[in-house]
Parts: structure tokens; sequence; C-alpha cells
């Protein structure tokens, strides 16, 4: 399925993220969207992330690395990488109480940029479980297509107002 023909220019953040986590057979919650706000990324998508505090674009955060570095990277060994876990225990909206979040197996990350190669944003698509065994690798051509999105979610009306 090619997601230049299921994603639309304008579409609601929500729903082009929900097809994102269709398309490469991930929850929902596995999709993260960050926009720029100056000098922090802050969550857009999930919805329980957004009040969750911001990354600041001069870490050395996954999601602030594939912005400054305005490139697409795989990260098929993430849970072994050295990483703030924080917003990997924020529970989805609606979990049940004493359920335990699931840490992030692989991870892929790539920079939205607008049309004056300035970073929008950041769109992360990952593969959690409780261990790395049995969770599938990311491959190079799902890289492809996830970059392939990253033109498209560039015109969504909330990045664009984001970067003025």
């Amino acid at each position: 399925m090619s997601l230049k023909k299921i994603l639309r220019p304008g579409m609601s953040m929500e729903r082009a993220c929900g097809l994102l986590a269709d398309a490469f057979s991930v929850q929902p919650d596995e999709v993260a969207l960050l926009g720029v706000e100056g000098p922090l990324l802050r969550f857009l998508y999930p919805e329980h992330l957004r009040t969750a505090g911001g990354i600041p674009i001069s870490s050395d955060a996954v999601a602030a690395r594939t912005a400054v570095r305005k490139q697409a990277e795989i990260f098929n060994n993430f849970a072994g990488i050295k990483h703030a876990r924080i917003f990997e225990l924020i529970k989805p909206l609606g979990s049940p109480e004493n359920s335990i979040p699931s840490s992030i197996q692989k991870l892929m990350s790539a920079p939205i940029i607008g049309k004056n190669k300035d970073v929008l944003g950041v769109v992360q698509i990952s593969r959690k479980g409780t261990g790395s065994q049995g969770i599938a690798d990311f491959t190079r051509e799902d890289l492809r297509d996830l970059e392939l999105a990253t033109d498209i979610l560039a015109s969504s009306p909330l990045l664009l107002e984001r970067g003025k």
C-alpha cells in the first residue's frame, strides 16, 4: 500500500497518524508526531503525550538529533540505546490502572521538512514490547515509505502554523 495514495495534504493529525499506524502495522500509540515550538519539540500526537513536556532540540534525544541532522534513521536495537524513558512510562488514555507500559524496542525517526527547508517537526514509528524477540525489524523500504509520508505531513495546517 502506498502512503502517497492514502495520506492527503491537510488531513487531520489524528487521521494521518492512524493511517501511519495501519501502514506500518503498529498500534496508534506507537506513532509519535512532534512539532517544533521554539527551542523544543512538543508532542502533537499521541494525545496523552501532548501535555508531557518537550524535548530540547539541543539535547541528544533521538527526536532532537533527527531534527538537527534533518536525516531519517532506523534503530532496530532501540531498547539497547541509552535514552530517556520518561515518555514511555506515560500510559495511553484509558489504559487499565495497573497496566505497565511496554518499552520501545524498534524505532524509525524522520524529520518533517517545510518548503523553506526548515524543520517543522519529527515523526517516529515505534514497535513496543517487553523484549525485542518476535518483534519485526524496520526495513530500508519502511524508512523510504516514512520519508514519503513526511512530504505529505509537511503540508499539515497544524505544523505549518507552528512553523510561522
